[in-house]
C-alpha cells in the first residue's frame, strides 16, 4: 500500500502517543512487526519558537523507515512552519497532524480534537502544510467532539480535498476520551466516503482485536495504541492474525524484562541516564502488568534513578518471577 509517495509493506501501525513513543520505544515495536511507526506529537509553536526540548522528541534513527513525525496546532502559517522545522530536524517520510488529541490542555488552546468543530480551520492548515512540505501529509481525527457533533466522515471529506494523503480515524468522540468502546461504524463510513487510505484505531488489545478491526472496516491498515504498553509483542500476533496464521505466544518473563532494559537503554543513549529514568518509571511498570506477585517490583521501578537500579530490578524478576 501506498500513503502518497511512500510505500508502507504491511497493515500494523504503531499510534503516537505522548510520553510513549519515543524512538526506543518505537524501535522495539518495530522489531516486533510495526511496519509504521509516528513520533509523539510535537507543539507547532514550540518548534517554531525554537524550543530545544521539542527537537529531541523529533529524533529519528536512520534506520526508522517509514516513519512519520507528528504535529499539533491551530494556526496554518505556524503549522506550516513547523512542518518544514520537523521534517529538516528528523528524516521522517511522512508529515502527520493531530486533530484527535483530546487531552484538556491541548483542546483548550483550539487544537487536536477542537478542530472538529471548526472544520474550515482544519482545512486551512491542511492544505498549508501540504504547500510547504513535498511528502505526503496525513491527519489524525476522531469520531466527532460529542454524540451531539458526529461529523467524521464530513471531516474526512474536508481533509482529503485539502490535500491529505491518508486518514487515521479513532472510533470514540472527545467527549468520551478512552471510555466506552470505539465505533467501528463511523470509521468504515469514513472509509467508504474517501478514496485515500484509512487507518482504523480504538480498542486493540489482541491479535484477534486487530484481524476484526480491519475486517469490519475494511480500511487499509489498523493501529495499536494503549494495547502496546509493556507489549510490543502485540504486533506479531496482530500480523499474525491477519494473515489467517496462529498467533506466536507471548515470549517469556525473562526475555520480556530483557527487552524493556534494552529500550531504556537505547533511550539512555540519546537523552542521558536522568531523562531514561524518568521514562522508565512510568513505561517498564507495564511490563509487568499480569504477572502475579510483581507487585513490589513495580513500586521499585517507579523510583529508579540509575541504569544500574533498573537492571539490578530486572534481574531479580527475572531470578523470582514466571
Amino acid at each position: 500500500m501506498k500513503i502518497g509517495t511512500v510505500e508502507v509493506s504491511g497493515s500494523v501501525v504503531l499510534a503516537p502517543m505522548a510520553g510513549v513513543t519515543d524512538f526506543a520505544f518505537r524501535r522495539l515495536c518495530r522489531s516486533c512487526g510495526a511496519v509504521l511507526t509516528t513520533t509523539e506529537m510535537v507543539s507547532a509553536r514550540a518548534l517554531v519558537y525554537n524550543d530545544s526540548r521539542s527537537r529531541v522528541l523529533l529524533y529519528m534513527p536512520l534506520d526508522e523507515t517509514p516513519a512519520a513525525v507528528q504535529i499539533f496546532g491551530h494556526e496554518p502559517e505556524i503549522m506550516a512552519e513547523a512542518a518544514q522545522i520537523a521534517l529538516e530536524v528528523s528524516h521522517a517520510a511522512i508529515l502527520d497532524i493531530n486533530m484527535g488529541c483530546p487531552v484538556g490542555k491541548i483542546v483548550k488552546s483550539g487544537d487536536g480534537c477542537a478542530l472538529m468543530k471548526t472544520p474550515e480551520l482544519a482545512g486551512k492548515i491542511i492544505e498549508a502544510v501540504c504547500r510547504s512540505v513535498s511528502v505526503p501529509v496525513t491527519v489524525k481525527f476522531r469520531k466527532g467532539w460529542d454524540n451531539g457533533s458526529v461529523n467524521a466522515v464530513e471531516f474526512g471529506r474536508i481533509c482529503e480535498q485539502a490535500g491529505a494523503a491518508a486518514l487515521t480515524v479513532h472510533g470514540r468522540t472527545r467527549a468520551q476520551l478512552y471510555t466506552g468502546r470505539a465505533d467501528r461504524e463511523i470509521i468504515r463510513e469514513v472509509k467508504r466516503a474517501v478514496s485515500i487510505p484509512v487507518t482504523a484505531n480504538g480498542d486493540v488489545f489482541s491479535g484477534e482485536d486487530a484481524a476484526k478491526l480491519l475486517q469490519n472496516t475494511g480500511c487499509d491498515m489498523v493501529m495499536i495504541g494503549r494495547g502496546s504498553f509493556g507489549d510490543p509483542w502485540l504486533f506479531a500476533r496482530a500480523n499474525a492474525a491477519i494473515a489467517g496464521e496462529e498467533e506466536p505466544a507471548l515470549p517469556p518473563l525473562s526475555e520480556r524484562m530483557d527487552a524493556a532494559v534494552r529500550q531504556i537503554e537505547d533511550l539512555a543513549d540519546q537523552r542521558g541516564e536522568h531523562a531514561a529514568c524518568l521514562e522508565a518509571r512510568h513505561q517498564l511498570p507495564w511490563y509487568l502488568h499480569g504477572v502475579p506477585y510483581s507487585g513490589i517490583y513495580r513500586q521499585q521501578l517507579v523510583r529508579v534513578e540509575t541504569l544500574d537500579e533498573i537492571r539490578a530490578i530486572a534481574s531479580q524478576v527475572k531470578r523470582d518471577l514466571r
